[in-house]
């Protein structure tokens, strides 16, 4: 799925965005008759978005999208395929920093990643439904240990002083969850909260990541999903965006196959895809590089790995 990566350097965050793709119109869907007990229950809004995103699923899935098994005999890589998916997605954001989140405009970025241990917290909103907090908590911690694997960044939860919140939130529970945004990043930019709460309903999960004035290395970050969404898209939301909150945070309509690309294509973390967090964090790239720095680089480790892979 396509993440919409805009910046404000002024606040000193980072944020991506993943548009649903269009989908025929049909008349509204009835809201749910009943719902898992919850703190407190879906607004009829909430539950007509529920049953869009059903449908809009369901719509991917009879296309062949949202693939999970990573990729085939099609969708064969080089390592000069590799490379340039790693410029291209690492090394460009998708939005200009004054960005007003409309309109896509993709910018030169200097390599950006975590330098200190994550320190991941799950949240839920009012609206999001007990039986599913267990399950969205079991799927969060195993996506983030495999992560932690292919990065070598370590991923801890309950300690204190998290400094990566992941946020399921229903349409109501989002609406009003700008105190919770400053609280947790006071330098939030008006613009991003903005974005935040009037999410349309074709944004389907945002990740932010903030990092201090000048300086190329995430402090906090903050991935947001939509509680409505069913089983597959709530994954595919969980892998792209704390992965792009790793510091991946463009996409490209060539890089294939990848969860980091506009085409719906695959729904979970690819091969592919775990080589490029790897490229991200040798220890030969280095945050604040910029791309004609880190490109040569990143073209020798694309080497190195395929000749690996190869052997």
């Amino acid at each position: 799925m396509r993440r919409l990566c805009l910046l404000a350097i002024l606040a000193g965050t980072a944020a991506c965005m993943t548009p649903a793709p269009d989908l025929p119109a049909t008349p509204p869907a009835e809201p749910q008759t009943q719902a898992l007990p919850t703190a407190s229950p879906p607004s009829a809004e909430s539950q007509r978005l529920a049953a869009y995103y059903e449908r809009l699923q369901n719509d991917l899935l009879t296309q062949g999208l949202l693939r999970g098994d990573g990729g085939g005999p099609d969708t064969q890589f080089t390592d000069t395929i590799l490379a340039r998916n790693f410029i291209r997605i690492a090394l460009f954001n998708e939005y200009r920093d004054d960005s007003d989140f409309r309109t896509a405009q993709s910018t030169v970025s200097n390599l950006r990643r975590w330098a200190e241990p994550i320190r991941m917290q799950i949240e839920f909103g009012d609206t999001v439904a007990f039986a599913q907090r267990d399950r969205d908590s079991a799927s969060v911690e195993a996506y983030a240990a495999r992560l932690s694997r292919v990065t070598g960044v370590p991923i801890s939860f309950g300690q204190p002083h998290p400094n990566y919140h992941v946020l399921f939130l229903g349409e109501d529970d989002r609406r009003a969850i700008e105190p919770r945004l400053r609280a947790l990043i006071p330098s939030i930019s008006a613009a991003t909260v903005r974005a935040i709460v009037e999410l349309p309903r074709d944004q389907l999960c945002v990740v932010i990541g903030s990092f201090d004035p000048g300086q190329s290395t995430y402090r906090k970050a903050i991935a947001i999903i939509r509680a409505e969404h069913p089983s597959l898209m709530r994954s595919a939301c969980i892998h792209e965006e704390l992965a792009q909150g790793m510091g991946l945070a463009n996409d490209s309509p060539g890089a294939r196959p990848s969860i980091f690309n506009d085409d719906e294509e695959f729904a979970l973390l690819t091969t592919h895809d775990e080589m490029l967090l790897r490229m991200l964090y040798d220890p030969r790239l280095q945050a604040g590089m910029d791309p004609a720095t880190a490109a040569p680089i990143a073209r020798q480790i694309a080497r190195e790995m395929m000749a690996q892979g190869a052997s």
